[in-house]
């Protein structure tokens, strides 16, 4: 599988070679290319990768492109994999409207893998979440995410993709992002609350609860590996002949 890497310079962009230069997912270590908008060059990378130029092959005949750059480079991106046909995955957050439409566009003309967030373990999370939610009818749900002081979207997409999943078997619920003033709370409502601060990998915690019980659901990443891991498995999923079309965790997940 000849990858080509999007925001290598970046932590996970970083995380992300290290483990196709191992041969993880089925990666080939010689074809593993990148390029970051902010060229860092290549000291200071987990090994010799190199960065991709416009006459090297791997660039318009990789099979796969992984991004970690930002939101903003999303639809340049896009365009790029729509007319030279390469599966994208799509591992950056914060996304705007015209963004998500661009992915959305794309995913009519190449297969798109695009997730909040790359864990397995977050996408049995909201699986059982939902589950809760929906055998609990009256109980209120409250989210709380944990990052790094550096992440600059809030709330987290992950928080989001929570909150958007639940309100799938609550359509009544009305997401509300912190808490602030005066006034009861909605009891239809779904309160995200974002913490930033130190070297926090992600925490992501659902609090379902009534009057008489609570039930508590949480996820804790404990290295950043877990995420380049779940994009590399991203990126073997697109390679084995999907069609054109948008796909997520809860795909993947099925596929196992």
């Amino acid at each position: 599988m000849k990858l080509l890497i999007s925001g290598l310079c970046g932590h996970m962009g970083t995380e992300v070679a290290r483990l196709a230069l191992a041969g993880c997912r089925g990666a080939d270590p010689e074809a593993t290319v990148g390029v970051d908008m902010n060229a860092c060059g290549a000291e200071g990378m987990p090994c010799a990768v190199s960065f991709a130029t416009a006459t090297d092959p791997v660039f318009t005949t990789a099979d796969c492109i992984v991004d970690f750059s930002h939101h903003s480079a999303t639809p340049a991106l896009l365009d790029y994999a729509v007319t030279h046909k390469i599966p994208v995955v799509l591992a950056t957050t914060g996304h705007t409207e015209e963004e998500k439409a661009a992915i959305g566009k794309a995913a009519e003309a190449i297969p798109v893998f695009f997730a909040a967030n790359f864990s397995l373990g977050i996408a049995l999370l909201i699986d059982t979440a939902k589950q809760v939610a929906a055998a609990m009818p009256e109980a209120e749900i409250e989210i709380i995410e944990k990052h790094h002081n550096r992440k600059l979207d809030a709330p987290s997409g992950t928080a989001l993709a929570i909150a958007n999943a639940l309100c799938e078997v609550r359509p009544d619920a009305t997401v509300v992002t912190g808490r602030s003033g005066f006034g009861k709370r909605n009891p239809t409502e779904i309160g995200i609350h974002a913490i930033r601060m130190g070297n926090i990998v992600g925490e992501h915690e659902v609090i379902i609860g009534t009057p008489n019980q609570t039930i508590t659901l949480k996820h804790e990443a404990h290295d950043r590996a877990l995420f380049a891991e779940g994009a590399l498995a991203a990126a073997e999923f697109l390679c084995k002949g999907r069609p054109a079309g948008l796909y997520n965790m809860t795909d993947l997940v099925a596929k196992k």
